[in-house]
């Protein structure tokens, strides 16, 4: 998200962060309830254009926002939102997204609060790591056409009592609430998210082999220096990958296989 809408989330997310940090534990619920706004936004496409209407006064939506979440909602999510409606969004979809976006910052935020953000960020990698060579299971996952109860009852069966409650609540988020994405990218969002929160870029590095902990700890070390801050490594082996390591950060690959050597060859070659 950028320009006008990514400068609106970033205020409410400094806005909202010592709230977090208030609310402790309880910020899970604050993000449960952040994700029912969500899919109300989703739903009522009138009320979504409402309250991200740059001709409309910013006071008047905020006024909506508290008739709509009057009785129900705590107070925090309903001045949040008040404050999501009186600024200014470049289309009705950004505005939706930043409440999902603060729903996932409220959820990990409650993690964090016990010490376990990282544990989370960990599982929400391994879990997609488990759906690597599962085709039906990530299909099933991301299959609009079944329902949603169905949907959540594979996510109770793969990860059962074996994580985390916030890892377990957003791999249920995920498979629930699509909105037009698949479910194995959905948790490398949160997964990014969760590293952003611990100060960390996510490298993703797809090696043939196994790596050792030193070879770990020194490509660990050439990527912090090139990014200037901590770095978490997600490593998968495959063999596939012959001789050399793709690893990305973010929107940018370096794709050092022995395979992408041969291919850049052949093309100058072509060229």
């Amino acid at each position: 998200m950028r320009g006008t809408s990514g400068a609106s989330l970033a205020a409410a997310q400094e806005r909202f962060e010592p709230v977090l940090q208030a609310a402790g534990t309880d910020a899970l619920t604050l993000g449960e309830q952040l994700f029912a706004v969500v899919d109300a936004l989703d739903e009522s496409g009138a009320l979504r254009r409402s309250l991200a209407d740059p001709s409309r006064d910013g006071e008047d939506k905020a006024r909506l926002v508290s008739a709509v979440l009057a009785g129900g909602f705590d107070e925090r999510v309903v001045d949040l939102v008040s404050g999501l409606a009186r600024s200014r969004w470049s289309s009705d979809g950004d505005l939706v997204d930043a409440v999902e976006r603060l729903g996932v910052d409220a959820s990990l935020a409650s993690a964090e609060a016990r010490g376990a953000l990282e544990a989370v960020e960990d599982e929400l990698f391994r879990l997609t790591r488990v759906l690597v060579g599962q085709r039906e299971a990530r299909q099933a996952l991301s299959d609009p056409t079944a329902s949603r109860e169905r949907r959540a009852a594979l996510v109770d069966a793969l990860v059962g009592d074996k994580v985390d409650p916030v890892t377990h609540a957003l791999a249920r988020r995920a498979t629930t609430a699509l909105r037009g994405r698949r479910f194995v990218p959905t948790l490398i969002w949160y997964g990014d998210v969760a590293a952003e929160r611990r100060k960390r870029v996510v490298a993703s590095v797809t090696s043939g082999t196994v790596l050792t902990a030193d070879q770990e700890r020194r490509l660990g070390a050439v990527l912090e220096r090139a990014y200037g801050r901590p770095v978490q490594l997600n490593v998968t082996v495959d063999p596939s990958v012959i001789g050399g390591l793709r690893i990305q950060v973010g929107a940018d690959v370096v794709d050092s296989t022995v395979l992408s050597r041969l291919a850049d060859a052949r093309r100058r070659l072509a060229g």
